[in-house]
């Protein structure tokens, strides 16, 4: 007990609606219903969390995770609560806010244990057919600087893992934990191939589908994490821990999951720090920057895609960099900024034919290729367009070009490069052109289950609002609103995003 408000706590209590009674009560309900019925809560405990930051023994912080989720619809964390010992709650620098929003970073150690318990959180939201996204969107600016002097020193699993006397020793099991054994190379060959079969499917028919799998697989991982395998082994398992919460963000962005989305992006560039990645790591934070953008938020983007840059290290290679100058270029398109986005676009397109491909991409840059560089730019070139329609033609010679090198199973980027060519045609007054297109996208669509499409679709919709006269837009309008699902006041319409 520091004697200081739990000012966290204390803030989604306040959300919640409950008495101190009452939340006392259904915490006795709760643990019975965990295996614990010899727990006693009463108000005056309640008190104290809240009013003295006292810190509850276990496991009333997983309870209390689990009621606060059930309550709010949405993924509640211990440490969304300020109850983690070690740490630091209420007004404290290192408990959240703008110094260090959400808790991060958190301690090398916690990580497992943070996403485990966080997709354990987001699974029993699904099995519970409870879904919400009710928590804000922390800034790029406060996450980039929480995360710039952590993510700028030496990832060595070494330096960074707990120093632990068994080397297969197991950390405490927490909310949903896995039970998992000591495992060797051969399992981790095959954590890494469903990660390529997830990533097809993803790039494929979109996140909706197969979040849960990956969430569920994400889960199982972090329990294997709590074991300390000899260090190959365990900078292996970080990596597809790091590439199934990148998945697992990127298809919560997908669908709409915006706050879940970033949080995965977190955990993400923390599991590749922990397994010596930083490529991967800043690769992870680009996801949190690209998802800024199509939310509308060039600014915190560009926050965020410094300390990507910055943070991925020497050892980027020139490809994997090109791709971050093609997501900062989009955010300056945002911004109307031409002239910067030209310039970064130069750089990217250097940098992308500068790369010889003697050292082999890892598995996480194979899907950007020179079809991704200019569906990038076709995007950048067509937001831009907004403030300066003469941007408009360029971005139709990039989008054709994208959709001439597409390879099968990108069906996605597809239809996003079919909006943006239609997109572009409307701007530079060309309706019948971008009729044509516009269909190739609407025909597409039927098997997607990409809420994104939808939001560049809705988009694409109020560009035709000029054409309304022509008998052919009238039919194309009819068609897209009776594509488009009914709007349920989804946050982050409104914006592009590529795949």
């Amino acid at each position: 007990m520091n004697g200081q408000p739990n000012t966290r706590l204390s803030d989604l209590f306040g959300l919640a609606g409950w008495s101190k009674g009452e939340l006392a009560r259904l915490v006795n309900r709760q643990a019975a219903a965990m295996g614990h019925p010899q727990l006693a809560t009463d108000t005056s405990r309640v008190r104290r969390w809240i009013d003295m930051g006292e810190i509850p023994r276990d496991p009333v912080p997983r309870v209390l995770a689990v009621l606060f989720t059930e309550r709010l619809g949405r993924v509640v964390t211990i440490e969304d609560l300020g109850l983690v010992r070690h740490g630091r709650v209420g007004k404290q620098r290192g408990a959240g806010g703008v110094e260090n929003p959400d808790g991060v970073p958190w301690a090398p150690e916690r990580t497992a244990a943070v996403l485990t318990e966080f997709t354990g959180m987001d699974l029993m939201l699904n099995r519970r057919g409870v879904v919400g996204a009710g928590a804000a969107l922390a800034a790029g600016s406060a996450l980039s600087s929480a995360m710039h002097d952590w993510l700028h020193t030496d990832p060595t699993l070494k330096a960074d893992a707990p120093r632990l006397d068994d080397p297969l020793h197991a950390d405490p099991a927490g909310f949903d934990r896995y039970e998992a054994a000591p495992i060797g190379s051969q399992e981790i060959e095959e954590l890494e191939r469903s990660v390529e079969v997830f990533r097809a499917w993803d790039a494929s028919r979109g996140g909706g589908l197969q979040r849960k799998a990956v969430v569920g697989q994400l889960n199982e991982v972090g329990g294997m994490l709590s074991y300390r395998h000899p260090d190959h082994l365990q900078r292996r398992l970080w990596g597809v821990a790091a590439n199934l919460a990148v998945l697992a963000g990127w298809m919560s962005h997908d669908v709409g999951l915006e706050p879940t989305a970033q949080k995965y992006f977190v955990i993400a560039a923390h599991a590749a720090r922990e397994g010596g990645d930083r490529p991967r790591a800043g690769e992870a934070l680009s996801r949190a920057a690209r998802q800024m953008v199509h939310l509308g938020k060039p600014d915190d983007a560009l926050d965020l895609m410094k300390l990507a840059k910055s943070g991925s290290g020497d050892q980027t290679l020139p490809r994997t960099r090109a791709m971050l100058h093609t997501i900062e270029a989009w955010a300056q398109a945002s911004m109307g900024k031409g002239q910067a986005m030209r310039r970064t676009l130069g750089v990217a397109e250097d940098l992308f034919v500068s790369d010889k491909g003697d050292v082999p991409p890892p598995s996480w840059m194979q899907m950007f290729d020179e079809a991704d560089l200019h569906g990038m730019q076709a995007l950048a070139y067509r937001t831009l367009a907004e403030h300066d329609p003469s941007a408009a033609h360029v971005a139709q010679r990039h989008a054709k070009e994208a959709i001439a090198l597409r390879t099968k199973g990108r069906d996605r980027s597809t239809i996003f490069d079919y909006i943006s060519l239609a997109s572009a045609c409307f701007i530079a007054d060309d309706p019948e052109q971008a009729d044509r297109y516009a269909r190739l996208a609407l025909v597409s669509m039927g098997s997607n289950s990409s809420h994104r499409t939808w939001d560049r679709l809705r988009e694409m919709y109020r560009l035709t609002a000029q054409y309304a006269g022509y008998p052919k837009i009238e039919d194309l309008r009819e068609e897209i609103k009776h594509a488009l699902p009914k709007a349920k006041g989804r946050a982050g319409g409104g914006r592009w995003a590529q795949a």
